[in-house]
């Protein structure tokens, strides 16, 4: 029993290993591009933790820009998970958000407890709609997700930018393009007065509980890891491949779909064009960060919210430009695909073999 806990924790440690050694490089080599570009380093990273630290509103505003990367994270996870690559979050994002928005500004006179969750069903259902047409493009035909989900991405951003300046739009209140303002019985209530932290972070942390309980202890979550380590292994003991990633991508969409709607819901309160930006792709990173693991997509997610929240004040007050951050988030990602290069055990086998050898 000891023996099985002491490898766990060993287990555990080494997972937590390259994403710190990955976090602490990035940051290490960013600051010595910003040194060669003229730039004060230490200045930097000192007002980036000010914008993301210096005070509760501040602190609370890291989980505001990371609950949206949360679900992103979720989204690229389950779908990985199954053995799928889904780049098309963004586009699941933007769907969800539609949906969500439909109904969150029609249906007025619904109390806050029966509007609100119909309106967080829509943007998931939405989210899982795309999903499952690019798991039924799969099945059906073996198109690539890889291209299905880019292309379905375009074509999500294109439907918003019609809905918005088109049958959506709000021509009574403004002449932008964007849709009328969501009813206050499907806004997200806020949970720390005095701030913008929303109750999307209660969402998100069931989300990822769902997340853990779903692959780790129900026997379809089991089918999907199978499939998504061995397709072949998953033939072999009687699963169906097709069914299980179709059942991952629908959930994969769904949270994205779920995150896209929660930032309509709190955060943008109407949907716009563009409102993600690159939310979708950014939870790329934050699940490889993460390993795919609950704790580590929490973790993450938490960390690149601090980077995009604190970001805003470096540039203000260091003069570093605000593209920074996304180099620095780019090195984790290299570190983090690249993590062979951190690995020491092949060395260290070498040098025990040379030590036997002197012996010898």
């Amino acid at each position: 029993m000891r023996k099985a806990n002491k490898n766990k924790l060993v287990r555990f440690l080494e997972e937590l290993y390259y994403p710190v050694i990955a976090v602490v490089v990035a940051i290490l080599i960013s600051g010595l591009m910003m040194q060669a570009l003229g730039f004060d380093p230490i200045n930097a990273y000192m007002y980036l933790f000010q914008g993301a630290f210096g005070s509760v509103a501040s602190f609370s505003e890291n989980f505001v820009k990371g609950i949206p990367l949360v679900f992103m994270g979720l989204s690229f996870a389950m779908a990985m998970r199954s053995g799928i690559i889904n780049l098309g979050a963004t586009g699941q994002l933007y769907i969800g958000a539609l949906f969500g928005t439909f109904v969150g500004t029609h249906f007025a006179g619904l109390p806050i407890f029966i509007h609100l969750p119909l309106t967080l069903i829509a943007g998931f259902l939405g989210g899982g709609l795309m999903g499952w047409i690019v798991s039924f493009l799969k099945s059906r035909f073996g198109a690539s997700e890889l291209i299905t989900t880019i292309m379905l991405n375009n074509i999500a951003i294109q439907l918003i930018s019609y809905m918005v300046t088109g049958p959506m739009k709000d021509n009574a209140s403004s002449s932008f393009p964007q849709s009328a303002r969501i009813l206050e019985s499907a806004e997200l209530p806020i949970i720390l007065e005095g701030t913008r932290l929303h109750a999307g972070l209660i969402i998100a942390i069931l989300a990822i509980v769902f997340y853990y309980v779903f692959l780790w202890w129900t026997r379809r979550g089991y089918e999907v890891r199978v499939v998504g380590a061995n397709r072949y292994a998953g033939i072999y003991a009687g699963m169906n491949v097709r069914k299980n990633q179709m059942i991952a991508m629908m959930i994969a969409g769904g949270m994205a779909g779920l995150g896209g709607c929660i930032e309509i819901l709190s955060v943008q309160t109407r949907l716009m064009q563009a409102f993600a930006g690159n939310t979708g792709f950014d939870g790329v990173a934050v699940a490889l960060l993460g390993n795919n693991t609950p704790v580590g997509i929490g973790v993450s997610a938490f960390l690149f919210g601090m980077l995009n929240n604190g970001s805003s004040t470096m540039e203000m007050l260091a003069r570093v430009p605000n593209a920074m951050i996304y180099m620095i988030q780019g090195l984790i990602i290299l570190l983090v695909v690249g993590r062979n290069m951190f690995r020491f055990e092949g060395i260290r086998k070498k040098i025990r073999r040379k030590k036997r050898a002197k012996e010898a």
